[in-house]
């Protein structure tokens, strides 16, 4: 355990920081399966919708410096090919 108060300090807002971003990526790979299930039941209006809140998240990770931008790009172009492979 750190004896310095201000390092005391940082371990506090380190532990939330990573609570918080834990629960950002949670929420991504939650909307991503929401969408690859849709996919796979054929059902291309409730993917589209999907995807929209998808995009959304991983977007905002982004910009929270949750995750790098080539991560999200990545998982994007991932689920634009399902959806889009939907007839």
């Amino acid at each position: 355990m750190a004896n310095i108060k201000s390092q005391i300090k940082r371990i506090g807002t380190n532990e939330k920081a990573r609570k918080r971003n834990a629960s950002a990526k949670s929420a991504i790979r939650t909307a991503c399966k929401k969408v690859r299930l849709a996919v796979e039941a054929g059902n291309k209006d409730e993917a589209v919708l999907l995807l929209k809140k998808a995009y959304s998240l991983i977007d905002k990770s982004v910009s929270d410096g949750i995750q790098h931008k080539n991560t999200a790009a990545r998982q994007k172009a991932e689920l634009a090919k399902l959806v889009n492979g939907l007839k």
